[in-house]
């Protein structure tokens, strides 16, 4: 999957999905300090599904009509080490019957919502 890991995403799990097989272009290493305009538009550009921890993406991509990436996967918790976020990603990429591509996805620990982008 082609991903764009946010600025606020630890190194641990850009890594650990990486060795996943996963195209992932990290924020702080191509675009340190980008605004999110900025990260939405060169999501949209190259087709990547924006993961995040920032909430202001889903307003920006939704409400007020930005250009809008692949889709938009929230992750809305705090993680307990930073392998964590990495685990749940690779679990959630694993499910057959979750869609990400054109959605917006937000994933606490007890659960995950989705809508259209």
């Amino acid at each position: 999957m082609r991903l764009f890991a946010d600025e606020n995403m630890p190194l641990s799990t850009i890594r650990a999905l990486r060795a996943a097989g996963h195209d992932v272009l990290a924020g702080s290493e191509a675009m340190p300090h980008a605004t999110d305009q900025e990260v939405l538009a060169r999501a949209g550009a190259e087709g990547r599904l924006l993961i995040t921890f920032d909430r202001d993406f889903g307003a920006l991509a939704i409400e007020r009509a930005h250009s809008a990436p692949a889709g938009i996967l929230l992750l809305r918790f705090v993680p307990v080490s930073p392998e964590e976020p990495a685990a749940i990603l690779l679990d959630l990429f694993s499910d057959a019957g979750l869609a990400f591509i054109g959605r917006f996805t937000v994933v606490d620990r007890e659960r995950v919502r989705q809508r259209m982008l």
